[in-house]
């Protein structure tokens, strides 16, 4: 291997044991070897670029592709406060989402296309990814960084309006307030979607829903994020009440009884009960399992 490559490879076990993935696990080694597979620069556009801190975008010293192998996001549109996201927030949310070769995937908020080839490599050539990515400029720029892949087909539009394909996996990085209905119909039963859900300021969680049958949905928040927001998937009196809730129960880290950590099961079309965490319009978060 030449030198990048050697930091490609080094980065791929950095990020998988950092998502807290196994060592030496099937899904280990599959993460590593995507990680490894994918180069993270022909996704970002030229340098020097700028990576995410919690203190603001910070500028790499020069153009050498190796500084974007450690764990950071980094700027896409740092205008919009749009980034590459965090690699080992991202292998955590796919090891949830346990993608499989051959299985069917919906990427909505492509960006660029780096994690949809992740996706892609993932489920191999007999499995198939639907990228939807609204900005004109990043769709474009997709469809050119991810032309090689015979497996994605790129879509300069909405992900949260029909008509989407049916599929086993739907992966949102974008943050809506709540689980749209084009998603959950869209999933085949025993398919995944993970979604940030989250606040007016964008901060919230990812939600793992499991399509157990046509009406019955098994959920469970996978871990806290702050992601951009999702166009067409907002409501504003439904952020402040998300608001209410994940602070509702929590002191620093921990949570109380009846947090967020307590989710088991989506529930559609029904009023809400006292096992209720949240209420949305025309769904709510349960404590108690799928019944």
């Amino acid at each position: 291997m030449n030198q990048l490559e050697t930091f490609r490879a080094s980065y791929a076990r950095l990020v998988a044991t950092i998502a807290g993935v196994p060592a030496d696990s099937t899904e280990s080694t599959r993460f590593i070897e995507a990680f490894t597979s994918v180069p993270r620069e022909q996704f970002i556009g030229s340098g020097p670029w700028r990576i995410v801190t919690q203190n603001g975008y910070v500028t790499v010293p020069a153009d050498d592709p190796a500084f974007l192998y450690p764990d950071f996001a980094i700027a896409l549109q740092p205008e919009k406060h749009i980034n590459n996201g965090q690699p080992s927030l991202h292998v955590r949310c796919l090891a949830a989402l346990q993608t499989k070769p051959g299985e069917k995937v919906v990427h909505v908020g492509a960006g660029t296309g780096y994690y949809t080839a992740l996706l892609a490599t993932l489920v191999g050539t007999n499995g198939s990814v639907v990228a939807y990515e609204l900005d004109q400029d990043l769709a474009g720029k997709a469809i050119t960084n991810l032309k090689n892949y015979s497996n994605i087909s790129v879509q300069n539009r909405s992900g949260v309006e029909t008509p989407l394909p049916e599929c086993d996996v739907i992966y949102v990085n974008a943050g809506a307030t709540a689980p749209m209905d084009c998603w959950l119909d869209s999933l085949r039963p025993g398919g995944r979607l993970l979604f940030p859900l989250t606040t007016a300021h964008g901060f919230g969680a990812m939600l793992l829903v499991m399509r157990i049958s046509e009406n019955k949905f098994a959920a469970k928040f996978v871990i806290q994020a702050a992601f951009i927001h999702c166009l067409g998937a907002r409501d504003g009196d439904t952020e402040k009440r998300l608001a209410e809730a994940f602070n509702r129960g929590s002191i620093g880290n921990y949570q109380r009884q009846g947090g967020m950590w307590e989710v088991k099961s989506l529930r559609r079309k029904t009023e809400p009960n006292g096992t209720s965490w949240f209420a949305g319009n025309g769904w709510w978060l349960s404590t108690l399992a799928p019944s």
